[in-house]
């Protein structure tokens, strides 16, 4: 399936990453990678990219060789071991300790390497459970993690400070953004692993494809949460790595949220499930509510292209396509 690439408004700006730029994307075959790819290639960046079997990014020794070879122009952090609610409550031990691992390793290769730009991608999990909403990015380190996936939280607030330090001691011209829930092409469907929204998306369709009368889901249903395609995701880091140079850490999300109940009925409506949708009140519901305020990314001039409902068809037509699956 083919989709439109948003893209950020032209303006006579000077840009601080050169038409052409030599980037290398960490995690090009995730989600988040793998649309920066899409992206960078269409504003005509030379993409440089290396697969988990060729090149542990772990490996901080083997990460600092691969960077000087290249040399890349920039680099987009992309890389990241992620998963949902229960992944987190299963492997905290990984999810801190492989984040750190890669974010220790590609910071200190690119600096190494003379990298001139790089862009570290966390997540809005890094802000307090009960963060004031709209959450500023003033918000890190003000209150208390939500304990479900606090290690991976610790890890990517690590990696904001790590970011901020290189700045401080070294001036380089790195950066962080900090992303909402994010869909769209690539996502990974896998019901233990997956995040909520390509659960659902899977979970209803195989509901409807058996006939199910019922469909229960975890918690009350009432957290609300916002969601990015993230093709728009992409839209934005290329903005962010040719306009922003600041210390702080820059909120990607878009501006919209809605409760889980909402996002079911909109992914059932989208699937064509019809049956009743019930909820797991003894299931965790992770923290109350998460929406990012996003003025510092909109005073660039970025709006998100791609609605909810229309992204979430899109993603179900790419899954099913994946899955060789006729709707």
């Amino acid at each position: 399936m083919t989709t439109d690439l948003p893209g950020p408004p032209q303006e006579s700006v000077p840009s601080l990453l050169r038409p052409g730029a030599r980037v290398f994307v960490a995690g090009h075959r995730g989600l988040v990678g793998s649309a920066l790819v899409r992206r960078l290639a269409a504003d005509g960046h030379e993409v440089i990219t290396r697969g988990r079997d060729r090149l542990d990014l772990r490996d901080a020794e083997r990460t600092g060789a691969f960077l000087r070879d290249v040399r890349p122009d920039a680099v987009v952090l992309a890389a990241a071991k992620v998963g949902g609610i229960m992944a987190n409550r299963t492997y905290p031990v990984q999810f801190l300790e492989d984040n750190l691992r890669i974010q220790l390793s590609v910071t200190a290769g690119a600096y190494a390497a003379g990298t001139e730009r790089l862009l570290f991608l966390g997540s809005s999990c890094i802000y307090p459970r009960l963060a004031p909403q709209p959450i500023p990015e003033t918000a890190l380190l003000t209150g208390p993690l939500e304990p479900t996936n606090e290690a991976y939280a610790l890890a990517k607030i690590a990696g904001i400070v790590q970011i901020q330090s290189y700045r401080r001691q070294y001036g380089a011209s790195y950066i962080s953004a900090m992303p909402t829930n994010l869909y769209g092409p690539g996502d990974n469907f896998d019901l233990e692993t997956s995040h909520v929204l390509p659960a659902l998306i899977r979970r209803f369709h195989e509901a409807r494809r058996s006939g199910a009368p019922a469909l229960t889901l975890w918690g009350s249903g009432s957290p609300r949460r916002e969601f990015l395609h993230v093709d728009d995701l992409a839209a934005a880091c290329v903005l962010l790595l040719e306009r922003y140079d600041g210390d702080a850490p820059v909120n990607v999300g878009s501006g919209v949220d809605l409760e889980i109940r909402e996002l079911a009925a909109l992914v059932a409506e989208v699937t064509s499930y019809q049956g009743r949708i019930d909820w797991d009140t003894a299931k965790p519901d992770g923290a109350p509510r998460k929406l990012l305020e996003v003025s510092r990314l909109s005073s660039l001039g970025f709006e998100p292209r791609i609605s909810l409902r229309d992204g979430i068809a899109r993603t179900y037509a790419w899954w099913l396509e994946q899955q060789g699956a006729q709707v």
